[in-house]
């Protein structure tokens, strides 16, 4: 880790960061990266899609381990959400499937187009931001799929996800989560 942890605070490092280290900054990031699964307008399967591709490419072991359907309601516990009235009770859960073929978004046919363009977003953002935002096609696609709220809202979250995933990589707290999956 690249701030001092004491030996109490391994299992549980971000707690500890947030309490001794910029802790207002932290705080606001604790809800920014909570944010989208309370109020996320989007399908869960989208959700996890955009997610679960911004996971892969930060390198977040932890979160490329968790599973929507599996581990929402713990991390819901653990801020003190309100699942029923989440993006968790939003469509169907994406099955291993879903998971194991989001690198190979443009081929699997189990994906929705709003999906596949959930993941092209999210792969753009996190690897080729100039670029995506100046692809027409994708553009033209994504604002024919989802409404203008839908695509700020998508943005965004993706936004917290490879803000928080990279600041905790960078200081290596990413290696023991807060938030275990099961």
């Amino acid at each position: 880790m690249r701030v001092e942890l004491p030996e109490e605070h391994q299992d549980r490092p971000l707690e500890h960061v947030g309490k001794h280290y910029a802790k207002e900054i932290v705080a606001a990031a604790g809800v920014y990266g909570t944010a989208p699964y309370q109020h996320s307008k989007l399908t869960l399967r989208e959700l996890e899609a955009a997610r679960f591709r911004t996971a892969q490419i930060n390198g977040c072991s932890t979160c490329t381990a968790f599973r929507g359907a599996r581990d929402f309601p713990g991390m819901f516990e653990s801020f003190d959400g309100d699942i029923e009235n989440s993006v968790y009770t939003r469509g169907p859960a994406p099955d291993e499937d879903f998971y194991r073929n989001v690198e190979n978004w443009r081929d699997y046919p189990g994906y929705s187009e709003r999906e596949r363009l959930a993941i092209r977003y999210a792969e753009g953002l996190g690897l080729t931001p100039h670029e995506i935002a100046e692809d027409e096609d994708f553009w033209s696609r994504a604002r024919a799929a989802f409404s203008d709220d839908e695509l700020v809202d998508m943005t965004y979250s993706i936004g917290a996800w490879m803000a928080n995933g990279r600041a905790l990589h960078a200081l290596g707290l990413d290696l023991v989560c807060s938030f275990a999956p099961a």
